[in-house]
């Protein structure tokens, strides 16, 4: 029942209620789903995202109803006065029309990148089930967009080198699952969490833990026969966790000896995972016995408390101290893999995306009628109306700016664009055919009157379409600090609407 249909903000019902004793619960109404900032981390931050969620979201509106159960639960809230507080007209009209049968929706497809202010989703329909959606809508999008987001700056760090998703232990509850998708869209390979892998068809990866190493020690046995127990049930699938007793004088001697035997029978060692020290070091130290034994391929995960930041710094300190012991820091570097969880499932540094569910639009007698909320604070306040949203290639084929023009308004038949910053007057950008190679519009059909109008993207699908993207974005706006800014910009007509509703509203 909790994650039903119920599954909204208190408000969302009242407001409902109000539009349907007012008799506005007929009239259509549109939304726009988009987030104000980028992710900052603090010491760094976000240029921009990788657009997930939606498949999730539209699983759920498909099977949320106001059902006998819901009903009831309403029946039974009281106000103030001891009163209830949903009236009987009320609950039996949502009896019988309380589904997201009537809610279309456009929305830019998952994995790709998405950029502050551009609407990522549109909703239109009924406005007391539109405004129901608002708050689930906007959990499903926030969530999964921020891992994804995340995810995709990790993957970025370690040169797109190997990742895995390693935070079911200290992720939020089954927030988890949804987690774990996201970070497959954004950016890693695989994930620890065997029933959400499962479900999305990957093969769920892990190592041992310390406690199998333990565990032997504690009964008399050595790490070394806990490495060959292992190998012997998991001959082709061995990675070492060499940190229990001591990396370099212990465990990677042992996972060596080990890897020793597993060749002459003809199998195949993955190879070692460091989870505490001076990773760096550690690395460089690890690469060179491994490579003296002869397992220039074993690989080397890392772990313990990563982020994209971390990864970086570890890199950067091989590059540096690598050719001091004699080995090329690159073939280190290509032999590198990651286990990222803690700061990877919960966006250590910033916890939440700031994605807003906003009205831009209300239909009165066959006309729609835009409409937009004025904020002192000249960043919120919304661009009204009906939409489309157009990425600008330049004439190296990057993405060079994100243009919001009215629905009627055919950005790519025009010889010259003039591009109004959002909020800003005196800043426009003229940009000439010459200078354009694509003008790609960005929303797409998702779902109409309820119906899905194609079959979701599989996450390997979805990858493509993120990976295609962040190679025709600068590296400047990729930067993992203190990013390049990406415009986002407004068609001349748009501004002109978005000033003359914000007289018309403040006089």
């Amino acid at each position: 029942m909790a994650e039903g249909m119920l599954f909204t903000d208190f408000y969302e019902l009242t407001m409902a209620q109000l539009y349907f004793k007012t008799g506005l619960y007929e009239k259509q109404a549109q939304f726009d789903y988009f987030f104000r900032n980028y992710p900052d981390y603090g010491s760094h931050k976000a240029g921009y995202c990788i657009n997930a969620g939606l498949e999730w979201l539209i699983e759920w509106m498909r099977t949320a109803r106001f059902g006998e159960g819901e009903i009831e639960l309403l029946r039974g809230l009281k106000g103030h006065n001891g009163q209830p507080i949903f009236k009987e007209d009320f609950l039996s009209w949502l009896g019988k029309n309380g589904t997201f049968d009537g809610i279309s929706i456009r929305a830019i497809p998952e994995g790709r990148v998405v950029h502050a202010s551009v609407p990522v989703a549109q909703v239109q329909g009924p406005l007391v089930m539109a405004q129901v959606l608002e708050s689930s809508f906007l959990n499903h999008l926030n969530y999964q967009t921020l891992i994804a987001t995340k995810a995709s700056r990790v993957r970025q760090a370690g040169c797109r080198n190997l990742t895995l998703e390693f935070g079911l232990r200290r992720g939020h509850h089954t927030g988890v699952n949804a987690g774990a998708r996201a970070a497959l869209i954004g950016g890693v390979d695989f994930s620890s969490n065997t029933g959400i892998s499962c479900a999305l068809g990957y093969p769920p990866k892990g190592t041992h833990a310390h406690s199998m190493v333990q565990a032997f020690m504690a009964l008399g046995a050595t790490e070394l026969d806990a490495f060959r127990a292992y190998s012997e049930i998991y001959p082709d699938d061995c990675l070492f966790l060499v940190d229990t007793v001591n990396t370099l004088e212990s465990g990677i001697p042992n996972a060596i000896r080990i890897f020793e035997d597993l060749r002459k029978k003809g199998h195949k060692p993955v190879g070692i995972r460091l989870d505490s020290g001076d990773l760096a070091h550690l690395c460089i130290q690890a690469a060179g016995m491994l490579n003296k034994a002869g397992f220039v391929d074993a690989t080397i995960l890392l772990s313990n408390q990563l982020d994209e930041m971390v990864i970086w710094q570890i890199i950067e300190q091989i590059k540096k101290e690598a050719s001091d012991e004699g080995l090329d820091a690159d073939s280190i570097i290509r032999r590198l893999a990651y286990g990222v969880g803690t700061r990877l499932i919960t966006s250590e540094g910033n916890s939440s995306l700031d994605g807003v569910y906003k009205l831009t639009a209300v239909k009165e007698n066959g006309r729609w009628l835009p409409a937009i909320k004025v904020s002192e604070n000249p960043t919120k306040t919304i661009n009204p109306g009906f939409k489309n949203v157009w990425r600008i290639y330049d004439s190296r084929g990057k993405a060079t700016a994100d243009l919001l023009a009215l629905l009627d308004e055919k950005p790519d038949d025009e010889d010259t664009l003039k591009l109004h910053h959002p909020t800003e007057s005196s800043t426009i950008r003229t940009l000439t055919k010459r200078q354009i190679s694509q003008i790609e519009p960005l929303l797409v059909d998702v779902l109409k009157e309820g119906k899905l109008l194609h079959e979701s993207p599989s996450i390997e699908e979805i990858r493509k379409l993120r990976d295609a993207d962040l190679d025709k974005l600068d590296e400047g706006v990729k930067r993992l600090i203190n990013p390049h800014i990406y415009h986002v910009s407004l068609t001349e007509k748009l501004w002109d609407l978005k000033q003359d509703l914000i007289r018309r509203q403040r006089s």
